[in-house]
């Protein structure tokens, strides 16, 4: 009898482990269309809380609408502290309703204690594909070591896609030798959405503005783009802007580019492209563009027929006053703007939602800029 139930016992473990073949759990480095949604559903304004759904703190946010109409609302989620390096993966929320309500957050990116981020969403209008470009460094890594060389790995950057509206993610892909010079060491793409040039030579074209820092004893720093030709599969880039930093681009009326540039100095600077985003014009200060050197968002849409840009960021020589510009010359002159929160705020990023409307999403708070991440809509 005892000898019965020995089989019996072994037989049931068998099946047990065969029915588990196959499975593979969603662990570091794996994409996020096999885990669940962490937490609740969020009401607007505020997407991402500091101190929720498992993270210490949610930075870097990016947006765009996708051809369905839903917005995707991208961000850092910074598990144990507001560093830039560390344990981040890469999160998003989804809204079907233009912004009201929005999913539970879900996790896109998760590589353990790396440092997955810098999300740069761009659709693609010739197949509908949301494409995801972003950055990952060892999370032990600081930016400061991956720029002197001494760091353990150093940034890469990565591709990934969806096909369902946002719902589930490709593996990242990683395209570093494609879009990183050997020579750099920091690397960021965005952050902030790209662009599918709409009309002329290029039409099609997805362009990703970046910025990249040389490794060694007097390294400058760059402003650039990357851009694919064949809807994701290959990536190329560009000529760089030295002194640029982050950095955001938009089309002007007559089909060029315009890319406009954190820097050292007080105020954005701004060049064009004729050519894709390849070659760029000497870049120049644009005085009604203050800027507390920081991360900015450009959008370009039309406004009753007529071509505009609009320009968010903290429009002041410290991190505060988040504030919604535009301009009806290609970005030559721009208006005083819209205040959209005269407190704490740092980075942000904006979307057409409709014909009246585009929205902001934006990092601000109360003791620090960084205590949430908003949405806000505002009339054209």
């Amino acid at each position: 009898m005892k000898q019965v139930l020995s089989i019996l016992l072994l037989l049931a473990s068998c099946v047990q482990a065969l029915a588990g073949c196959g499975k593979e759990e969603a662990g570091a480095g794996s994409a996020a269309g096999d885990r669940p949604d962490k937490g609740e559903t969020v009401n607007s304004p505020d997407i991402y809380q500091e101190n929720t759904d498992g993270y210490r703190s949610f930075r870097i946010p990016a947006i765009i609408a996708t051809q369905e109409g839903t917005l995707l609302a991208f961000a850092e989620g910074r598990k144990y502290s507001g560093s830039d390096s560390g344990d981040i993966d890469l999160v998003v929320r989804r809204s079907e309703d233009g912004g009201q309500t929005w999913s539970a957050l879900s996790v896109i990116w998760d590589d353990g204690g790396n440092t997955c981020g810098n999300p740069a969403p761009v659709v693609d209008p010739a197949t509908g594909r949301i494409h995801l470009l972003s950055t990952w460094n060892h999370g032990d890594d600081t930016i400061g070591m991956i720029n002197q060389g001494t760091s353990n790995d150093t940034r890469r950057v990565f591709h990934l896609f969806s096909d369902d509206d946002g719902l589930t993610w490709s593996k990242p892909e990683e395209i570093t030798s494609q879009a990183k010079n050997e020579e750099w060491g920091w690397y960021a793409t965005g952050p902030c959405h790209g662009i599918a040039i709409s009309a002329g030579k290029y039409q099609g074209r997805l362009v990703i503005p970046c910025d990249c820092i040389e490794i060694g004893a007097g390294r400058k720093q760059y402003s650039f783009v990357i851009w694919s030709d064949d809807h994701g599969k290959t990536w190329e880039y560009g000529e760089t802007l030295v002194n640029g930093n982050e950095c955001t681009v938009a089309e002007t009326s007559d089909g060029r580019l315009v890319l406009n540039m954190r820097n050292p100095g007080t105020f954005r600077m701004l060049a064009c492209s004729e050519d894709g985003g390849q070659t760029w014009s000497k870049s120049e200060e644009n005085r009604d563009l203050i800027d507390p050197v920081c991360q900015g968002s450009m959008l370009n849409a039309l406004v009753d027929g007529e071509h505009m840009l609009y320009f968010s960021n903290a429009a002041s020589s410290t991190r505060d006053h988040m504030t919604v510009k535009k301009s009806s010359d290609n970005g030559k002159n721009w208006d005083s703007g819209i205040l959209i929160y005269d407190g704490p705020s740092a980075y942000s990023d904006i979307v057409e939602l409709n014909e009246h409307e585009i929205a902001i999403l934006y990092e601000n708070g109360v003791q620090n800029p960084y205590q949430k991440i908003s949405f806000k809509i505002i009339k054209k």
